[in-house]
């Protein structure tokens, strides 16, 4: 029975696969509710997606074609990673990856191409762990936000804001996050500038065109 419904939940991603990513473009974001425990949960209490999305985690399509290729900053360092491993991550109740697309509006995109090159430059660039500016080092949501805005002239188009790591129900630092930080030796950089990915999703230079399954924290009354 087991296998039954491992087999079934693995069909069900990719048949989502075949038939939602013939409709992928170049450039197109895809948000993703990774459930890595209770960093991913803290990082989503203090984050708001489009409609109350829980989301923990963007990439960008490069590739298209034959086989649809993501650029994402996930694990040791910044990567390639093909549509079929990023979707079988996370999934719904449904056995639906916990995943939405979003793309730019026409408006933005006679840029477009000069943003997936720049997030190209980005590949091999070890992974910040530690999700601060400046430091050679970088995290999913950074990379989409420094290959736009340079893209595009504007700083302000996918724009830096302080990050948090407050507990918003009693005002104190997540302790997930003090501990986190301690092991890395650094202080906890409440208010630092940076972007995540829900900040993204929300961004009025893009529109979800489509899902695949639906993300935690999701309201659509």
């Amino acid at each position: 029975m087991r296998y039954s419904i491992l087999f079934l939940s693995l069909l069900a991603i990719f048949s989502a696969c075949k038939n939602k990513g013939e409709q992928l473009q170049k450039g197109d974001l895809l948000f993703q509710d990774i459930d890595c425990g209770p960093l991913c949960d803290a990082i989503e209490t203090v984050t708001t997606g489009i409609n109350g999305a829980h989301f923990s985690h963007i990439a960008i399509v490069v590739e298209t074609g034959d086989s649809t290729i993501l650029l994402e900053a996930i694990g040791k360092k910044v990567k390639l990673t093909k549509l079929e491993d990023f979707l079988a991550r996370s999934t719904d109740g449904n056995g639906l990856p916990k995943v939405w697309v979003g793309r730019l509006k026409p408006t933005y995109k006679k840029n477009l191409c000069q943003a997936i090159e720049n997030a190209k430059t980005f590949l091999g660039a070890p992974y910040d762990d530690a999700f601060l500016p400046d430091n050679n080092k970088y995290y999913c949501s950074e990379i989409i936000a420094l290959a736009f805005n340079d893209a595009m002239g504007d700083k302000s188009f996918f724009p830096l804001i302080p990050m948090t790591f407050i507990d918003p129900s009693n005002g104190k630092t997540f302790p997930v996050w003090e501990e986190y930080y301690q092991k890395l030796g650094i202080p906890v950089p409440e208010g630092i500038v940076g972007i995540n990915p829900g900040a993204i999703s929300i961004s009025d230079k893009i529109e979800i065109v489509f899902k695949y399954g639906d993300p935690s924290g999701l309201d659509l009354k």
